[in-house]
């Protein structure tokens, strides 16, 4: 008996996706991806999470955790979680600014009281702008 899985998605071309946001603010963005009207990107078919709410310096994002998140302990690993908290921060950033201004994440830090499992369940990642910066 095999214990071997398999996991095939797809996603659409990330090169594609930033010419439909160009000319764009952020916030219709958002929209268009929260609507599917645009695409999610690579990195979200990837680890299987998703867009679900924007507003203004507010993105939200839900993740299933799954065998495939796992680590060699039997655990998600951080960076699933890690990811989903720079996308809900990065993207909160982006509904507060105007079409053509670029961001990144500078730092990122998080400290982890207890593990995700597939047990767990959904795991929501709310992020909201508090200073938007300069």
């Amino acid at each position: 008996m095999s214990t071997e899985r398999t996991r095939t998605y797809t996603w659409e071309d990330p090169l594609a996706l930033h010419g439909k946001m160009a000319g764009r603010p952020g916030l219709e963005v958002m929209q268009m991806m929260v609507s599917g009207e645009l695409p999610p990107p690579p990195i979200a078919e990837t680890l299987g999470f998703h867009l679900v709410e924007v507003a203004p310096g507010r993105a939200v994002f839900d993740c299933e955790p799954a065998e495939f998140h796992y680590n060699p302990i039997g655990i998600v690993h951080a960076g699933l979680a890690m990811t989903l908290m720079d996308s809900a921060m990065g993207l909160a950033f982006v509904t507060t600014i105007e079409a053509g201004v670029g961001w990144t994440t500078l730092e990122l830090k998080a400290n982890f009281t207890r593990a995700l499992t597939v047990a767990t369940g959904v795991v929501r990642c709310v992020g909201t702008v508090v200073h938007p910066g300069r």
